[in-house]
């Protein structure tokens, strides 16, 4: 993302920074410079040029029209001219695009600037991250859980921690139907409950009581440091470094390579990486993560990406290295073993260490399967060749959708159904614990199996309470990875 980050960064980012808290900030700049005709040419031939899916969609076909996006990118035909005009808007267009049976994770943006600030990690928020559940013996009504407080942020300086759990959103009880308008707000009140499990170990006559306590939270700009956690634990004599990392963050890469130096430092043996928050970010990131843990592999292939019959010249190899972007040497710790924390929101970025370091070295695997997206993203702008250089200023649409698959040096894709744990261990409202202390069941699993003879053992997943499978997204690029560009 090197191209992105010089033309925006330092032009943009202020305004970006606004335009977080007044979303409508550019649609009257969309209706009156371009009409929607455009933008939905736009849309039609960026996803014919880059889908990894075109082929499976007849209308994205080369011979279609008689036109494409890459040879004939301004030009049109009566037959295309009138099939663009069935579509009221560009979104409508763009979900017709889409692979259905292969796809949850393109997306089409109207303002390209909350994206750019995504990607280097800022984003509107009050610093709480949180897990939905059914009540139980209900298949309507919710409760959440409190999973991770971020660092300096609204929630975090409030005094809230991880593990609380609320009932109600502004007094009225959360449900699948009302979970989204209630916890999408700018600002709302979180009113706190008790978990009682009722003297049983059975969850089904478990209930969820209201406290009477609340608290207001608003949110606001933040940027987050994806370093959540970085320590060295002495455990029976072995030094144990910890690292909780929150998201494949480029901006970032300086200070995560300075968390190693003080691994290093420290006299780390062992590595524990939290990605159970990851839902993904940057390869380019992820090779220098991968080039941390090891080191020993400078220059060989870390991971592979296959692009649709459109791009095919720009299918790539990304290696080990052992220099961050900026040259600076990375600090690596030449492992021979990692383990890797996850749950079922470990994406994208995520998955990619886990598949691409299997052929290299022992990866135990601890916690949930992962999400189960193995291919790229790529940031799409209306432009000649669909990048930075001459974005068309009439608008601010763009597109993020799938356009390779990534695998490892064996050429494995990371199944959709997500990679399976070694020790499986899914976290419940009444088990989290404290993040980086022994009472953290996950990270306490990774402790057993590194210090003792014994594996631990799986928890019975037929004991826990039911997750709501559709979780609101903390972030507009949650489980996306983005290659280079």
């Amino acid at each position: 993302m090197k191209t992105l980050k010089k033309i925006f960064t330092k032009t943009f980012i202020v305004t970006t920074l606004i335009c977080l808290a007044f979303t409508s900030c550019f649609e009257d700049q969309d209706d009156n410079l371009i009409s929607s005709t455009d933008i939905k040419d736009f849309v039609w031939k960026a996803m014919n040029a880059y889908y990894l899916y075109n082929s499976n969609i007849p209308d994205l076909s080369n011979d279609r029209f008689g036109i494409n996006g890459i040879n004939d990118r301004y030009d049109k035909t009566e037959e295309y001219q009138a099939y663009l005009d069935d579509f009221e808007s560009p979104e409508e267009l763009f979900e017709t695009l889409k692979f259905d049976t292969l796809d949850d994770f393109s997306v089409i943006v109207p303002n390209y600037f909350d994206i750019l600030n995504a990607q280097q990690g800022t984003i509107l928020t009050n610093g709480l991250e949180f897990r939905l559940y059914f009540i139980p013996g209900s298949d309507a009504q919710l409760f959440g859980a409190i999973t991770l407080v971020l660092n300096n942020s609204v929630a975090d300086n409030l005094g809230l921690v991880r593990g609380q759990i609320f009932r109600a959103v502004d007094g009225v009880n959360l449900t699948v139907e009302n979970r989204i308008e209630l916890l999408s707000q700018d600002t709302y009140t979180l009113n706190f409950a008790n978990y009682l499990t009722n003297g049983t170990s059975e969850v089904e006559d478990d209930t969820i009581e209201l406290n009477g306590e609340s608290i207001s939270l608003s949110k606001e700009a933040y940027t987050e440091n994806p370093i959540h956690i970085a320590e060295v634990l002495d455990f029976s004599g072995t030094n144990v470094a910890y690292l909780m990392y929150n998201g494949f963050t480029s901006t970032f890469d300086g200070q995560l390579n300075s968390a190693f130096a003080q691994f290093q430092a420290e006299g780390a043996e062992e590595l524990i990486l939290d990605l159970r928050y990851n839902g993904g970010g940057s390869i380019q990131t992820a090779v220098h993560l991968a080039s941390m843990i090891t080191g020993q592999f400078n220059g060989q292939v870390f991971s592979k990406l296959f692009y649709n019959d459109n791009q095919q010249v720009q299918n790539r190899d990304y290696e080990f290295t052992n220099t961050l972007s900026n040259s600076a040497a990375i600090n690596s710790l030449n492992l021979s073993k990692v383990y890797v924390l996850t749950s079922a929101s470990s994406a994208s970025a995520s998955e990619l260490i886990i598949n691409s370091l299997r052929p290299y070295i022992e990866v135990v695997h601890i916690g949930d399967t992962t999400a189960g997206k193995t291919q790229s993203n790529r940031l799409v702008f209306d432009s000649q060749d669909f990048d930075t250089q001459n974005i068309n200023v009439g608008h601010n649409y763009a597109l993020i959708p799938l356009t390779a698959n990534s695998t490892n040096v064996n050429e494995i894709l990371v199944p959709a159904s997500g990679l399976i744990p070694d020790i499986p261990y899914i976290e419940t409202p009444g088990n989290l614990g404290s993040l980086g202390t022994s009472s953290d069941p996950l990270l306490a699993t990774a402790i057993v199996e590194i210090t003792t003879d014994d594996r631990p053992a799986s928890r019975t997943f037929e004991t826990q309470i039911r997750t709501l499978e559709s979780q609101i997204k903390f972030s507009p690029i949650e489980n996306l990875m983005f290659e280079d560009q």
